[in-house]
Parts: structure tokens; sequence; C-alpha cells
């Protein structure tokens, strides 16, 4: 279920998302590489994505 009816994230989605991107910048403050982590929230948010879009072909 979605958080809010303007994004496809779940509410545990949601604090991946956010905690990815809070890692990614301290990552970045140290000069560090956050590719992986760039495409792990990547890959959250395709699943996401795809599993709304199904559930709104059922509809």
């Amino acid at each position: 279920m979605p958080v809010s009816k303007h994004d496809p994230y779940s509410a545990r989605e949601l604090a991946q998302i956010i905690a990815l991107g809070l890692r990614i910048e301290r990552r970045r403050a140290y000069g560090k590489s956050t590719a992986a982590l760039e495409r792990q929230a990547d890959r959250i948010r395709e699943r996401a994505e795809a599993r709304e879009a199904a559930r709104s072909k059922r509809k």
C-alpha cells in the first residue's frame, strides 16, 4: 500500500530510500563511490513502480 497517492513507495520502501540517501551523501562527503547504493535505490524504485502499475491495471 503506497504512503500517498503521489508516489509508489510503501512505508518500508520509503524508509529504505531515505536511509540509502543518507548513506549516499555520507559516502560522497568522504569521496567514496556511491554507484552500488544508487543501483539499490533504483531497484527499489523500479519494483515499487512495477507493483503500482500492475495494481492500477487490475482496477
